[in-house]
């Protein structure tokens, strides 16, 4: 039986990732993406549950742990009152994963362990290796792939496009990328100094206030020294130069906790935030998977952990069609499936997410903390909320347990 050839394009987490998986299921992998280099701009940090009993699979998990921190809880908190609203403790899951935790490890360090995985395993690896064009038969899928401005086809059995919201692989099958984007923008500011020192917080934190929500967030940093990360929207009309400048920066900041000097601001970022999902995860053999086929807001870190998802649930069903003999059908299964539940517990949370943060009218917003602060002290609710937002119940409901 001849070995199916699987071509991923982009390096990203959820390529890496679904690369890994694809070569220890025996697949023939290549992994290609259009950057010269692993992306090291501060992005997702936040993995779940679910996504760590993933990298487990992997076999990336001591290492992914290592390179971050373990975050068992996370709170709410009323800005407008410097006051803490809720606390979520995971560990009411301990019966429901084995890893009843988060743990914050930046993308990038799970791309750049995966890739060196991926390249003692002998998987070819290719930065700055851009797919142009691609033309499918019955058969397999011929990739146009450029490489130092040489383009070269290339005959593959399968295709995965994981390369980003704004995917040349879905471009290139003109799938509809449907929904819609915010008119503030978000602005990430990383800090050295210790939030948790001086407001008493965890690690994960989400600040509601109807006039300028907050999340803070700590990381390992690249030095392993800790940083935070706080996230505040912009206004509508607020431009890019005034959100980043270090008036306003610190004027934010100063907002969530005032102190007596200026913030060590190690690192600024903005950026515009869609709620999109592709109109299709699959078009004959090419699938979409991660940014490439769905974002969203960041509040609740859903993104990168349900496109980790995506990666194993495709190679899964690749595996049964190309290995045991299923029916291609399943890969229509994996497509309609995988929409399905990003709607249902991606972009409907991630919004009402959202909303509940940055809501205005007084007696909602008070209902929503009061809801919030309930849930928390209730061990059966509390467990219940803990299961849908750290994916636990997407899982299942993928596995058709739920």
């Amino acid at each position: 039986m001849k070995t199916p050839s699987l071509l991923i394009a982009g390096a990203g987490p959820v390529g890496v990732v679904a690369a890994l998986a694809a070569a220890q299921a025996g697949f023939d992998v290549q992994l290609v993406d259009a950057a010269t280099e692993i992306d090291t701009n501060p992005r997702a940090a936040t993995t779940h549950p679910s996504t760590l009993e993933m990298i487990a699979r992997v076999g990336l998990i001591e290492r992914f742990t290592r390179e971050g921190l373990v975050a068992r809880d996370f709170q709410f908190w009323d800005r407008t009152k410097h006051e803490k609203i809720a606390t979520f403790d995971h560990s009411v899951l301990k019966d429901d994963t084995a890893f009843p935790y988060v743990v914050q490890t930046e993308q990038h360090k799970l791309a750049r362990m995966g890739v060196e995985k991926l390249e003692e395993m002998g998987v070819s690896v290719r930065f700055g290796t851009a797919v142009t064009d691609l033309a499918q038969d019955a058969d397999g899928v011929t990739v146009q792939l450029e490489t130092a401005g040489e383009t070269a086809p290339q005959r593959f059995d399968w295709v995965i496009g994981a390369d980003g919201g704004r995917s040349t692989v879905r471009k290139l099958l003109d799938i509809e990328f449907e929904g819609f984007t915010w008119p503030e923008r978000f602005v990430v500011l990383t800090v050295l100094d210790d939030f948790e020192a001086m407001m008493g917080c965890c690690y994960r934190n989400y600040l509601a206030a109807p006039d300028e929500w907050a999340n803070l967030f700590k990381v390992a940093g690249n030095d392993y020294q800790g940083r935070w990360r706080a996230v505040f929207p912009t206004g509508v009309d607020e431009t890019d130069e005034t959100a980043l400048s270090d008036e306003v920066a610190q004027t934010r900041l100063h907002r969530v906790h005032p102190q007596g000097r200026d913030y060590n601001i190690v690192h600024r970022n903005i950026y515009r935030v869609h709620q999109r999902v592709a109109a299709s995860f699959r078009k004959g053999r090419v699938l979409l998977a991660g940014d490439a086929a769905h974002v969203n807001n960041p509040i609740g870190g859903l993104g990168l952990n349900f496109g980790i998802h995506d990666a194993m649930h495709a190679i899964d069903a690749l595996k049964t069609v190309t290995m045991e003999g299923a029916d291609d059908a399943l890969l229509d299964q994996y497509a309609e499936r995988r929409r399905l539940l990003n709607v249902e517990f991606v972009q409907e949370q991630t919004v009402a997410n959202k909303k509940r943060l940055e809501e205005k009218d007084p007696a909602a917003r008070q209902a929503a903390l009061d809801n919030l602060r309930d849930m928390a002290a209730d061990p059966v609710r509390a467990r219940q909320f803990l299961l849908r937002s750290s994916l636990i119940n997407s899982v299942r409901k993928a596995q058709g347990l739920q």
